[in-house]
């Protein structure tokens, strides 16, 4: 019999369906023609597996071969196909046994001379394959990420001759070294608060973020620590359970982007430059490839000098940031990739910057900043849930002996993953992502409370969805002081003065 079956994945946002490398060899002219809809990699895989099979030592059939990368109409890219085209070439002529292919899945591009290299988006194959119950052959370059996943069965393998050998028996494979994707979770925290002097108020309103899952905007001159501030937010948010840390390397993974064990359950920290198009942001091209705010998934989104950015850039953010996710369509596919990410901007008063600065003069005229501040349109405004003012820190200060409210990120943070917990306990997941009826539920107002924040609404000409997103924060002030029932009058005023923007 002259047909052979390996199995394989393919490559969809950060899904990996399977797919079945079918191989026959027929009488004709000498030849291999790859079909199911190949990209221009995956055929030019002929040349490439052919040169490697005869640096291995195996003969290539001189036969016809037909390669079907099933099922037709998915597209297939890459050279993640390269080593199971190759099995099955050599199962097909004979010169490997078939039977340990059934169960087993190998991904991998070959070199001319056999050698295996690393290929992109092997996590999310991995994860896959283990809720199948296959063995799955990956090169050794990409070891690191499958150590990362526990009870997966993987082998991995230097070049081709491993792999035959292995499956004629004659030697055993390796997997990847479990002690190596070992990490501390306490490592690596990043920069700590104890570095930010003063700016009580900011450091609160990060903590609250923290808390909840809020999206924040810090407003100030040139200088005062925003950028320090957003830059230790994920020092205080909890470490990563698995699945998220899972989650969120399957997207460096897609990406192409290495994974550190050491640090794989560190939060993600994404900080695009204002020049950043739209498609870097939040994905695309023809091939669809994750952006910033997937890359920031269960992390933080630094935008820094939020004005500079294309006005048609930032509104591309107002659907994730309510949705957690993104899909991006093009002619031949549909790809989503998970945004489940906080945002913490951060922007200048003016365009000078020191407009309200007590120690140095703003230049700039009131259209100006009526120009400067329009750059950022009301609905994305409407969907950040709090926004500080961070002024200029009195130099006094900055050299004087820490007090007891230059806390470290250690102090904070467990402050945070035991308001988180209250909040956990109570509807599951955090204040940011329950629905408004859990909200409503959760946020049961007395008669005069209602009475007097529906006042404080209609003066200030809030949305229904600044309504809801204010009570949200209210609940995780209440959650962060120890409070498990009706929401006062005090986390109700301290939520409103956040939406001062």
């Amino acid at each position: 019999m002259s047909l052979a079956v390996t199995l394989s994945r393919a490559q969809q946002g950060v899904t990996a369906p399977q797919v079945m490398v079918e191989v026959h060899l027929s009488g004709g002219l000498p030849g291999t023609q790859i079909v199911g809809l190949p990209e221009a990699a995956v055929r030019e895989a002929r040349d490439r597996v052919r040169v490697a099979i005869q640096n291995t030592a195996f003969e290539y059939p001189n036969r016809k071969v037909t390669v079907n990368l099933a099922p037709a109409e998915l597209p297939k890219e890459g050279g993640r196909f390269d080593l199971a085209i190759a099995l099955g070439i050599l199962a097909a002529g004979g010169q490997v046994p078939r039977e340990r292919l059934d169960d087993c899945e190998f991904l991998g591009e070959l070199a001319l001379s056999g050698d295996l290299r690393s290929v992109p988006g092997v996590l999310p194959a991995l994860l896959r394959a283990r809720a199948r119950g296959r063995r799955i052959v990956v090169p050794r370059a990409n070891a690191n990420e499958a150590a990362l996943v526990a009870d997966a069965d993987v082998l991995v393998a230097d070049n081709l001759a491993e792999v035959c050998g292995w499956l004629r028996g004659a030697q055993d494979l390796a997997a990847p070294q479990a002690g190596a994707a070992a990490a501390d979770e306490a490592a690596g925290h990043g920069p700590d608060l104890i570095d930010v002097r003063g700016q009580l108020q900011a450091r609160r309103a990060l903590e609250i973020a923290a808390v909840g899952g809020h999206h924040l905007l810090l407003v100030g001159p040139p200088g005062t620590g925003k950028t320090m501030l957003a830059e230790r937010l994920p020092g205080i948010l909890p470490p990563l359970t698995e699945s998220e840390a899972l989650e969120t390397c399957a997207v460096l993974s897609v990406a192409g982007q290495s994974v550190d064990p050491a640090l794989w359950r560190r939060r993600p920290f994404r900080a695009p430059h204002h020049t950043a198009s739209a498609v870097a942001l939040v994905g695309g091209g023809s091939c669809p490839r994750p952006g910033e705010i997937s890359l920031a998934h269960n992390g933080v989104l630094f935008l820094d000098e939020l004005p500079e950015f294309s006005r048609h850039v930032l509104e591309v953010l107002r659907e994730p940031l309510e949705s957690g996710h993104i899909v991006i369509s093009r002619a031949a596919r549909q790809s989503a990739f998970p945004a489940q990410f906080q945002l913490v901007a951060a922007m200048n008063p003016c365009p000078c910057g020191y407009a309200g600065d007590a120690r140095q003069r703003c230049q700039c005229t009131p259209d100006q900043i009526q120009r400067y501040r329009a750059r950022i349109s009301g609905p994305l405004l409407d969907r950040i849930d709090l926004c500080v003012e961070v002024p200029r820190v009195p130099l006094a200060e900055l050299g004087a002996p820490r007090s007891l409210y230059d806390e470290d990120s250690a102090t904070v943070r467990e402050r945070v993953i035991k308001a988180r917990h209250q909040s956990l306990k109570r509807a599951g997941r955090p204040n940011a992502e329950i629905s408004t009826r859990e909200l409503e539920r959760d946020c049961a107002l007395g008669a005069a409370e209602r009475h007097w924040f529906e006042g404080a609404l209609e003066r200030l000409g809030l949305s229904a969805r600044a309504y809801h997103r204010t009570l949200r924060v209210a609940r995780t002030i209440a959650d962060l002081d120890g409070g498990a029932g009706l929401l006062d009058r005090s986390h109700l005023a301290e939520a409103l003065q956040y939406r001062r923007f």
